[in-house]
């Protein structure tokens, strides 16, 4: 074989910095998109935030609008770079037409900037200080008058506790640590375990719930319950249970009783996690007999292009590196804004085709759900199915039902026995829900008869199935569900 040159024509996408960022951006929650806009304006000297001018000044981004002329939203968001019309070394471009072609000339879409506010919902947050575990059990550890010797053991066990209020060091390595006696260390530990909340400070769940027991006057038929059939308990295997310590079945569940009332995580009370606030992006919004979608704008700066560069470059008073500067400036300004503009665009008719294809949810509720997958959307809308993907990640719509992510509304059909419109599997879940949730604890349904009872309806899957969706919901299994009181 030689070698040879050969010259082949092809098509190939390039991505662009430009490109990079309008994908970015599409993938970003309305609180990410407000820091990265401010982020922006930190940089971008060109960049200003409009005020009561917005509506009438052409090189104002309007956010929630759309143009009528050049439409960029496949390129935007179906990897394709729009054409750049800004030319290097060109110094009698009209930068001033530019600015007002690129921003100007955009349909309106509603959002909550130009929404009535009392149509909108409205979310109050009560932020409170809650006393820690660690502060609650140290308080009382100092009501005691403890030692010094005291007070030094008693705080390093309450620093060695989980969450769950459980010490999560060994007797032996406190003995290491600090120097003093098992004894006197075990003595601290004894006391330490009787503050409230009753359990804490215990090395297992067994010592936990004898702690307890305590309370009960260390009654003989519950401690020998803890001690020695707490794996029977668990399975409710009251039959068993009553066997091994010869007694009643009666007596049995009413010593199981009192065991279930105890509190196997003392120190679960005191937990303070950090609430997981979350910004809906779109509002699904009913107003008469009609829904609004109205995109979230509360936050989000209004760009514009800043007149006195606008009026410098105009004049040539620029020279130089400093005019070129300020060429790229102006140029990156101007595609944040189409790039901003391209993301509410494509968020605001994404979520349109999902509010006309779903409108029986958002009339009736989840159960109504239809199956829908990225296809669907995507064709109706010509754009490519990632672009879809992208737009309803971290995507969070308000509905008349509750907050829900964009995806939640993408689900597989289940057939129908009866020939029927398929249905969502969401919806399905909703079903079982609903069946367990109305059913006897005394005798709760198995898998194999919720199957069953769907089936009645229509609704034929596999037994596997619907354990899989039980698992989804957070549901136990029948065993596990009975009560015996």
């Amino acid at each position: 074989m030689g070698l040879k040159q050969q010259m082949k024509q092809t098509l190939g996408m390039t991505m662009t910095p430009q490109l990079q960022q309008a994908i970015k951006l599409l993938q970003m929650s309305v609180m990410e998109l407000q820091q990265e806009i401010t982020d922006a304006m930190v940089d971008n000297p060109i960049l200003e935030e409009a005020m009561g001018d917005a509506d009438t000044d052409p090189s104002v981004s309007n956010i929630g609008a759309a143009g009528e002329g050049e439409d960029n939203s496949a390129a935007v968001a179906g990897n394709e770079s729009p054409k750049d019309t800004v030319t290097e070394g060109h110094d009698d471009f009209d930068w001033q037409s530019y600015v007002e072609q690129s921003s100007g000339n955009r349909e309106y879409m509603p959002t909550t900037k130009n929404f009535n506010p009392d149509e909108l919902p409205n979310f109050e947050q009560i932020l409170t200080k809650s006393t820690t575990l660690y502060e609650h059990l140290m308080w009382q550890l100092r009501m005691i008058g403890p030692s010094e010797e005291e007070f030094d053991i008693g705080e390093n066990i309450i620093g060695n506790l989980n969450d769950d209020g459980y010490l999560v060091v060994l007797i032996e390595e406190l003995q290491q640590n600090l120097g003093y006696s098992k004894d006197k260390i075990e003595d601290v530990l004894y006391a330490v375990q009787r503050f409230d909340p009753a359990g804490v400070a215990a090395r297992n769940l067994k010592e936990c719930l004898l702690i307890q027991a305590e309370q009960h006057e260390y009654r003989d038929d519950i401690v020998e319950l803890i001690e020695n059939h707490l794996p029977e308990l668990e399975t409710k295997n009251y039959n068993a249970i009553a066997r091994a310590m010869n007694t009643d079945l009666d007596e049995v569940i009413e010593i199981s009783k009192i065991i279930h009332g105890m509190e196997p995580k003392p120190g679960r009370l005191f937990v303070t996690s950090d609430a997981n606030y979350i910004v809906p992006d779109i509002y699904i919004v009913k107003t008469a007999d009609k829904f609004s979608v109205v995109l979230n704008e509360d936050g989000i700066p209004r760009l514009r292009i800043s007149k006195l560069y606008q009026e410098q470059l105009a004049s040539g008073e620029l020279k130089g590196e400093t005019k070129n500067y300020i060429k790229e400036k102006l140029k990156g300004a101007v595609w944040l804004m189409k790039s901003i503009y391209q993301r509410q665009r494509t968020i605001y008719r994404v979520t349109e085709a999902i509010l006309k294809r779903q409108m029986a949810f958002f009339e009736k509720g989840p159960q109504h759900l239809k199956p829908m997958v990225l296809r669907d959307i995507a064709e109706e809308l010509t754009l490519h199915e990632s672009t879809i993907s992208r737009v309803t990640t971290n995507k969070y719509v308000h509905t008349p039902h509750g907050i829900y992510e964009l995806k939640y509304f993408f689900n597989s059909a289940i057939g129908r026995s009866d020939n029927g419109d398929d249905m969502a599997s969401e919806s399905v879940k909703e079903k079982i829900k609903e069946m367990i949730g109305s059913e006897d604890p005394k005798k709760p349904l198995s898998d194999q008869q919720l199957t069953e009872m769907l089936a009645e309806g229509s609704i034929t899957i596999a037994r596997r199935t619907v354990a899989k969706y039980r698992e989804a919901l957070g549901i136990l299994p029948s065993n596990k569900r009975k009560k015996y009181f």
